[in-house]
């Protein structure tokens, strides 16, 4: 079979309808090599980065409540800084860069996804660049 490990996917396939940190970013405990009063942080297995994580919210309206919280592993060699709060919003919008998804069976039995990312910006920053170079 073709597909092994992460799958490749944009973030329009994940996040259709956006999506907004809800939570900080914190490092993700790697269990197997940490011990009573030693932290050690998780790498990816693939490429060796540190691994972060962030809850986010995803924006579509046809979530049950319970669904609607998210975990994103960041895979960075320093921890990623969300963007900057919008005024007037209770949550700050975020985009991904570099997602792949991860399927797994959970401890309920059902089918769920890992989701890893290269990068977390402010939605649109890649588009208001390129119009800013265009205008030059």
């Amino acid at each position: 079979m073709a597909l092994q490990g992460p799958i490749p996917v944009t973030y329009a396939m994940v996040f259709p309808h956006g999506c907004y940190v809800v939570g900080t970013v914190e490092p993700v405990k790697d269990f197997d090599a940490s011990t009573n009063g030693r932290f050690v942080q998780s790498r990816d297995k693939q490429t060796g980065e540190l691994v972060w994580q962030v809850a986010v919210m995803d924006g579509d309206p046809t979530l049950k409540p319970a669904q609607k919280t998210v975990a994103v592993k960041i895979l960075a060699p320093v921890q990623p800084v969300p963007p900057a709060p919008i005024q007037g919003l209770p949550f700050t919008p975020v985009e991904f860069d570099g997602i792949t998804v991860t399927p797994y069976v959970n401890g309920n039995g059902r089918l769920a996804y890992s989701i890893k990312v290269r990068e977390m910006r402010a939605p649109h920053q890649a588009a208001q660049a390129k119009a800013g170079k265009d205008a030059a």
